[in-house]
């Protein structure tokens, strides 16, 4: 399964916390624009159907990025953050 983060620029309050209640439901919420995790690769067509649906096509920027399997734990989180791992698994 495809580890993706997705991260969003969205004008108008409304539609971004629309965009947001809506990743919830596909990925955990890591940072206030920031959603990371891993989901099917038809998860990943869904999250971007929907995405093409709610946001502004002029206005508002998402971005999904994948993560290979040998980059997730070279992953670096400086400050507060913390890295979210799978379920079951603890958060370090």
């Amino acid at each position: 399964m495809p580890h993706i983060v997705v991260c969003y620029d969205i004008v108008q309050d409304r539609r971004r916390t629309r965009v947001m209640k809506r990743l919830r439901e596909y990925l955990p919420h890591v940072q206030k624009s920031v959603f990371e995790g891993e989901v099917s690769e038809g998860q990943v067509q869904e999250l971007k159907h929907m995405l093409m649906g709610e946001i502004d096509l002029v206005e508002d920027t998402v971005r999904i990025y994948r993560l290979c399997a040998r980059c997730i734990p070279m992953t670096e989180i400086v400050g507060t953050g913390q890295f979210i791992e799978e379920e079951g698994d603890e958060v370090i």
